[in-house]
């Protein structure tokens, strides 16, 4: 991986590999975010490149923890990011982007729920609270999946649902969000899934702009006397 980097800075590659290292690049950083900023709210990561420089816009429901104290964590990870890549000097701006609505996030809600978990709280309670949560943030549908050793040795699965979600076709795309995490307990593995059906928004802040293919308008006519 680290030959890969090094060729992007300095040799041209061929389309195709140029896809390949950008994709590694992306999910390797996302990875490293997660983990390192699981407890500051971490939403996602968003990458923006330009021939001056590459920016990193880091999206959290608590930009103060990520940025520290005069600074300090987000130059930290700025500076281990460009180590990691090899980044030339300012090439590389990190940037911190609060997110608007913490109930329509669904990385954040998973890593509530996988919090809750860890600290002892009944599923069915913490699993409701979530969806709860969610839908009263303004989410059209919010599905949570809990698998695992639940109650018994025996492993099984269990599905809280409320709204609509649509689970085939291109709006899933647009519409759909979906993240998945790992909960350590004393009887094993538990694997949780939130997925969250964004509402319709004409201006793009809280859900796509593009309405659902299968919704109708009728709209009612104007009589001219």
């Amino acid at each position: 991986l680290n030959k890969i980097f090094k060729n992007i800075m300095v040799v041209s590659l061929s389309k195709k590999k140029k896809f390949i290292a950008d994709g590694v690049f992306f999910s390797e950083l996302n990875e490293f975010l997660s983990r390192e900023l699981s407890e500051d709210g971490f939403s996602k990561v968003e990458i923006r490149k330009n021939p001056i420089r590459t920016e990193l816009i880091i999206k959290t429901t608590r930009t103060q923890a990520i940025i520290g104290i005069k600074g300090k964590r987000i130059r930290e990870l700025a500076s281990l990011i460009k180590k990691r890549f090899h980044f030339g000097e300012n090439k590389l701006e990190l940037y911190v982007e609060k997110v608007i609505i913490r109930g329509l996030c669904a990385n954040t809600q998973a890593e509530t729920l996988r919090y809750k978990l860890l600290k002892g709280i009944a599923i069915r309670r913490a699993c409701y609270g979530v969806i709860r949560s969610t839908m009263e943030s303004g989410a059209k549908g919010c599905m949570v999946t809990v698998s695992g050793k639940l109650r018994a040795q025996r492993a099984k699965t269990m599905k809280f649902m409320d709204g609509y979600m649509i689970h085939s076709g291109n709006p899933v795309n647009d519409y759909v969000q979906t993240s998945t995490r790992h909960c350590l307990l004393q009887q094993g593995v538990i694997g949780i899934k939130v997925s969250i059906m964004l509402p319709w928004d004409s201006t793009g802040t809280i859900g796509p702009k593009m309405p659902l293919p299968d919704v109708v308008t009728v709209f009612e006519k104007n009589e001219s006397f």
